[in-house]
């Protein structure tokens, strides 16, 4: 990009800003509106943090708690523009928001669909990318823990054979790829992180006894990497209880997020959502 291109480009971005006035001025409005594409912001700025920056917008109103209906909005577009839900990394490099920001709304990855589903409902522009969304799943039968009402008996359970301490329990049927059932320890995570690593955008340099864990590059945009520090967890709480300090490490890889206090600097991978958006097969 010459001069005079990044000189029009940060114009541009001041005009979008003053335009919206108090508005948000996100990355996927400001393409729309100004008619640019997106490979013309990154050839100077991989981030759309950098480039308000650049432009002397004040950042300070983008802490502010950004609106469920515009991280969905945001997820719908880059939804309709795949033709299929998008990954994690998929939203990073392509959407206005860090796939942290839709945590912290949705709690997680695999909850987006259904609340997308919910906030189309009445919006005819979004047919076509509900079209694209899992149908909805029938009301299974019981299950074995589940109580089950017979006449003659106040309550019945189907009985379970008690636990064999000399054999080895397994974590519920998931048939994903080559692993039978979901993880039950910090182990399987960091198996199950390797299957994927490269799917979700993650290049693994080094795996540790010490704290973090794991040293890997992670792609932050077409083109470009970033070192980054990730500790496996069974549970994102686990963290915390572990007496890890934050300020040594840049993401959580976990089975189940479960740490509702987590720090909003610090990203939380939860594999048990991002799984269900992986095909079960690598062929």
């Amino acid at each position: 990009m010459t001069p005079d291109e990044k000189d029009a480009l940060l114009n541009a971005i001041r005009k979008a800003a003053a335009s919206n006035s108090n508005t948000r001025l996100t990355r996927q409005n400001f393409l729309k509106a100004s008619g640019l594409k997106l490979a013309d912001l990154f050839r100077h700025f991989p981030k759309w943090f950098d480039a308000l920056v650049a432009a002397g917008i004040s950042v300070d109103p983008y802490n502010q708690r950004i609106p469920p209906d515009d991280l969905l909005d945001d997820w719908g577009q880059i939804t309709c523009s795949k033709g299929r839900i998008p990954t994690r990394n998929e939203s990073k490099l392509e959407g206005s928001f860090s796939p942290t920001v839709f945590d912290r709304n949705f709690w997680s990855w695999s909850k987006i669909p259904e609340s997308f589903r919910a906030f189309a409902l009445s919006k005819p522009e979004w047919a076509d990318a509900v079209e694209l969304l899992p149908s909805n799943r029938e009301p299974s039968s019981p299950t074995p823990s589940q109580t089950v009402p017979t006449s003659g008996t106040r309550t019945s359970v189907i009985p379970r054979s008690p636990r064999l301490a000399d054999r080895p329990t397994y974590g519920d049927p998931i048939n994903f790829r080559g692993w039978r059932h979901e993880p039950v320890n910090e182990d399987g995570i960091v198996f199950l992180f390797g299957m994927v690593a490269r799917e979700l955008g993650f290049l693994v340099e080094a795996v540790q006894a010490g704290f973090p864990d794991c040293e890997a590059k992670c792609q932050i945009a077409p083109g470009k990497w970033q070192r980054v520090r990730i500790e496996f967890e069974f549970e994102s709480r686990n963290f915390r209880e572990h007496g890890h300090p934050t300020d040594g490490c840049d993401i959580i890889v976990c089975w189940r997020h479960n740490w509702s206090e987590c720090p909003a600097d610090l990203e939380v991978v939860e594999l048990a959502s991002l799984i269900s958006t992986l095909p079960d097969t690598d062929e």
